[in-house]
């Protein structure tokens, strides 16, 4: 998929790479979508995902797991950005890519639904916001594509991008007070 930026690939095609039949292929997976969806997840798991985030679990305050989510995500999108691209560049024409994205992109998702779920139980989130809402803000501004706008295009590097994203999202969403009593 990362080879082909996700142009033409079929079943046949994974189970080729795969060595295997595309008989043997649907034994495993009920439908492409269901392939592509293991697919990612498998990257996912491959790449450590569960450990990377225990330290946005592990966090003393929300801030911090605010701050730990972002540079997590900020820090995996090079890893998982052909993947990215080739679902991407799939989602409008190939339903079982998009049902991939999706998966993944919500995921992304409840993360950041999480770290709101915990400013508004510390009562961190600024004054006008709810959860839902910056939830939705958080995960915009976390997309690939703004990402690689400002990564690629703009030349920001990693580090840059990651505390920019931070500060950016804290004077949206955060109650500034709330930072002192936080820690």
């Amino acid at each position: 998929m990362e080879k082909q930026r996700g142009r033409d690939v079929r079943v046949r095609d994974i189970a080729q790479v795969a060595g295997i039949s595309r008989q043997a292929v649907y034994l495993h997976f009920a439908s492409r979508a269901e392939l592509l969806i293991a697919t990612v997840r498998y990257v996912d798991e491959a790449n450590g995902l569960e450990e990377r985030l225990q330290r946005c679990r592990e966090a003393s305050n929300s801030i911090e797991a605010l701050d730990a989510y972002v540079e997590f995500w900020g820090n995996y999108i090079p890893e998982i950005y052909g993947l990215a691209k080739a679902l991407i560049a799939m989602y409008d024409t190939d339903e079982a890519a998009a049902a991939a994205w999706d998966d993944r992109m919500q995921a992304l998702r409840d993360g950041c639904h999480g770290v709101f779920d915990c400013l508004e139980r510390d009562q961190a989130l600024a004054l006008g916001w709810n959860v839902a809402e910056a939830t939705d803000m958080m995960w915009t501004m976390l997309s690939v594509s703004l990402w690689e706008n400002l990564t690629r295009a703009c030349g920001w590097s990693m580090d840059q991008y990651v505390r920019r994203m931070q500060v950016a999202l804290k004077l949206c969403e955060i109650n500034v007070g709330a930072k002192q009593n936080n820690g």
